[in-house]
C-alpha cells in the first residue's frame, strides 16, 4: 500500500488505509479503523476503533469520528463535525457495549462545526449545512440546517439547490441532470 501520513501523526496497528490516501498533522487513526483509497484526512482528526470511511472521503481539521460510524464513498465532512455514538453519556458509567451506528451514505457532506447523533443515516447526497444538528435520519438529497436539523430544500449530486416546479420536476443547474419529487423523496434521473 501507498499513502501518506505526517511524520505527527499516530497510526495504530491493525488499520487498513488505502492507497493515495493523506493522512495530515496531529491526526490519530486507532486501532482496526478502514479507510479507503484517497481519502484526505485533516489536521487534528480522530478515528476511532472500527471507523470505516470508503474511498475519497475528505475529513477536514478537527472533526472527530467515533466507533460505530460508517461512511460509503465521496462523502465530505467539514471542519469541527463531531459525530456521537452513545446517547445517555455518564463519565462514571462505561457504555462501550452501547455503541449506536451512524451511517453517512455515497456523496453527502457534512458542513463546518454539525452534530450527528448516533443511530440516524444521512441520505445520498444530502447536504447538512453548518452547525447544524442532526437528530433524525436525513433522506437523500435533502439539505438541512438549524437545531435541531430540519429540511430546508433539496440539493443535486453536484451540490447545487434544486429548484422544483409544479410537477415535482427539477433540473441540476450545473449539469442539466433530472430529478424527481414524489412524497418527499428526490430521485435522480438515469441517463
Amino acid at each position: 500500500m501507498t499513502y501518506f501520513a505526517h511524520p505527527t501523526a499516530v497510526i495504530d496497528k491493525e488499520c487498513t488505509i488505502g492507497d493515495d490516501t493523506k493522512v495530515w498533522h496531529f491526526s490519530h487513526l486507532m486501532e482496526g479503523c478502514r479507510l479507503g483509497r484517497g481519502c484526505n484526512i485533516g489536521q487534528n482528526v480522530v478515528i476511532s476503533p472500527n471507523v470505516s470511511l470508503g474511498d475519497n472521503v475528505k475529513v477536514q481539521n478537527n472533526v472527530s469520528l467515533y466507533t460505530g460510524l460508517s461512511c460509503d464513498k465521496n462523502v465530505f465532512i467539514g471542519p469541527s463535525a463531531v459525530f456521537t455514538n452513545i446517547l445517555n453519556p455518564r463519565s462514571e458509567i462505561n457504555r462501550r457495549n452501547e455503541y449506536i451506528s451512524t451511517t453517512v451514505r455515497e456523496g453527502a457532506t457534512i458542513g463546518a462545526n454539525a452534530t450527528i447523533l448516533c443511530g440516524t443515516t444521512i441520505g445520498k447526497y444530502a447536504f447538512i449545512g453548518a452547525g447544524a444538528v442532526v437528530t433524525k435520519d436525513v433522506p437523500d438529497y435533502a439539505l438541512v440546517i438549524g437545531n435541531p436539523a430540519r429540511e430546508s430544500g433539496w440539493m443535486s449530486a453536484e451540490g447545487y439547490k434544486l429548484e422544483f416546479d409544479a410537477m415535482g420536476i427539477a433540473i441540476c443547474p450545473s449539469n442539466g441532470e433530472k430529478y424527481t419529487l414524489n412524497d418527499n423523496r428526490v430521485k435522480r434521473e438515469e441517463k
